[in-house]
């Protein structure tokens, strides 16, 4: 991970009050032996570890650039209808962008006035719609899909219909690849070995960075690099991070706050809260993930950190910032008594922000873990989704359970729509 300027410090997390080396070793021991297995596992073939798998892949790559080459020539904004992983992959990615391509306009969370606003028939002749679900018949996208292909149809009508859609499902006969054949629309396959919160490094994530103008290779790079690191290097980064996770559960700490400093990381946060919470809450195991972004919530949630129950345990994840952004006016902030911030830039302020949240958490003996990047681009943020991703697979492990599928959440879904068909009986 060096090569990208990326590091990880877990000093915090080994003071008095947190883990001890003694702690550690039985968890490394398990996770060198689950590393192991991943590696062969990888050798056979991707299978069920297919959503790491496809870091290492370039061949499907030339057809997403055209398809996303097509759509920034075509469309202004770019609907993208999905809900958790089908969409905050895509979210977190894109968050990189540099408006110098279509608006990405994710409605993730179903909602009738803004599904309002979406349709609005002044936007439609410039717009693209990505849909995104992996069964093809996830409640909330095809409600969206549906009412968008009736809009386009009314408003633009019924023959520029199918140039204004592109569906991303798996193989199979679900509901929404025979919608996209009922209009004439274009269907790319989604894996199905590759579940929702898995799929940012797939077409799932990386068309839609992609069509904003993102490098779709370069995210992979980074990713791969920590793929092949952790394949073959004992106690790994994210090994390590995971046998510190679970020890610190196993003490009392079931609660794990990611505090990311910086905007663009405030749907990476949101990203990780459902990668963490639906593959690990299982069978009684996991932790309570808790995304928080700096250095807005040093002031919405610091205190409850440092002067409420001691049942969290922190992964703060920082960029480098020094010299960064404007820079205060020195006669105005000494003018008016601010001297400390006289000739800084903004970037300044906000990586002494950094440095002095961690060194308060750590000063009052919190379990500290510091993530640290020295840029954030597509290699970087590959390496950190990979990261995580890893870390998840062996906090699985430790914690004996699958770190795929989601049966629990099942059950919501069928009462949803049993009360959709009894309401209309």
């Amino acid at each position: 991970m060096d090569k990208l300027s990326i590091s990880q410090d877990v000093a915090g997390c080994l003071q008095p009050g947190g883990l001890s080396q003694d702690d550690l070793a039985p968890l490394l021991r398990q996770c060198e032996a689950m590393r192991q297995r991943l590696r062969d596992d990888l050798a056979a073939g991707p299978g069920p570890l297919a959503p790491i798998a496809i870091a290492r892949q370039r061949d499907d790559l030339a057809e997403l650039r055209q398809v996303a080459q097509d759509w920034r020539k075509r469309f202004r904004r770019v609907v993208l209808f999905g809900v958790g992983g089908s969409s905050l992959g895509a979210r977190t990615l894109a968050a990189l962008a540099t408006g110098d391509g279509p608006e990405l306009c994710v409605p993730d969370n179903l909602d009738p006035d803004q599904m309002t606003a979406v349709l609005a028939p002044g936007e439609l002749a410039d717009t693209g719609f990505l849909v995104v679900s992996k069964s093809g018949a996830t409640g909330e996208t095809m409600a969206q899909a549906l009412t968008a292909v009736s809009a386009v149809r009314r408003h633009l009508g019924t023959d520029a219909t199918a140039r204004h859609f592109l569906a991303i499902s798996e193989p199979g006969g679900g509901a929404l690849r025979r919608l996209a054949g009922d209009i004439g629309a274009p269907v790319l396959d989604h894996d199905p070995n590759i579940d929702g919160r898995f799929s940012v490094l797939s077409l799932v994530g990386l068309l839609p960075a992609m069509i904003v103008g993102l490098d779709g290779a370069a995210v992979r790079d980074g990713a791969s690099e920590v793929l092949e690191l952790a394949l073959n290097t004992t106690d790994s980064p994210p090994a390590m991070g995971a046998a510190l996770q679970v020890g610190l559960q196993r003490k009392g700490l079931g609660q794990s706050v990611l505090l990311a400093y910086g905007e663009r990381f405030k749907p990476f946060v949101k990203w990780y809260r459902q990668l963490w919470a639906e593959s690990l809450g299982k069978q009684g195991q996991g932790t309570t993930p808790i995304d928080a972004l700096g250095p807005v919530d040093q002031h919405s949630q610091l205190q409850l950190y440092l002067d409420g129950p001691r049942d969290k345990q922190f992964t703060i994840l920082t960029l480098k910032r020094d010299g960064r952004g404007p820079v205060v006016d020195a006669a105005l902030a000494i003018g008016l008594g601010q001297d400390y911030l006289a000739g800084r830039s903004i970037g300044d302020l906000v990586g002494a922000m950094q440095s002095a949240t961690v060194d308060t958490l750590v000063g009052n003996g919190l379990p500290v873990r510091r993530l640290m990047a020295e840029q954030l681009d597509e290699r970087t943020l590959g390496a950190l989704l990979m990261h995580l991703m890893l870390e998840t697979l062996f906090a699985a492990d430790l914690m004996g359970v699958n770190p795929f599928g989601q049966p629990a959440v099942e059950e919501g879904k069928v009462l949803a729509r049993q009360y959709l068909a009894d309401s209309a009986t």
